[in-house]
């Protein structure tokens, strides 16, 4: 469980629906910015993306991090090198299986939502495979 701090009171938050709930704000908030969604939460038993899209000619994985006022540190910087390991593993999983072009462009963005708002991070990171 996790506490949130709100509008001069406390609520406690289960972290599983507090994500839930972030995810969805992130949807909205790249669907209004003309990305189409093509999956949710794409999971295997090493890993999961949160949201996977067509933004223009390219195919984006995006990682969702929440962060709250006082956090120490931002969610960009919150998606270590071991997790973007885990996410291009994934993301390789996704194109053979769906047989996406070699030719097709990839990126790896983070979407930051925080009490603020949400930043879409483009191009967060490069690819990571197994030698990285």
């Amino acid at each position: 469980m996790n506490a949130k701090a709100g509008t001069g009171r406390y609520s406690i938050i289960n972290t599983r629906e507090e994500g839930k709930i972030g995810e969805e704000r992130a949807v909205k908030f790249l669907e209004e910015k003309g990305v189409k969604i093509c999956e949710r939460n794409y999971r295997l038993r090493n890993g999961e993306i949160d949201i996977i899209g067509r933004d223009g000619d390219y195919l984006v994985f995006f990682e969702v991090k929440l962060r709250h006022r006082g956090g120490l540190e931002s969610a960009g910087a919150a998606v270590t090198k071991e997790k973007q390991r885990t996410i291009c593993a994934v993301s390789d999983h996704y194109r053979l299986k769906k047989m996406i072009s070699e030719d097709t462009g990839i990126r790896y963005d983070v979407i930051a939502i925080n009490d603020e708002g949400i930043e879409w991070y483009k191009n967060a990171f490069d690819y990571r495979g197994q030698g990285y």
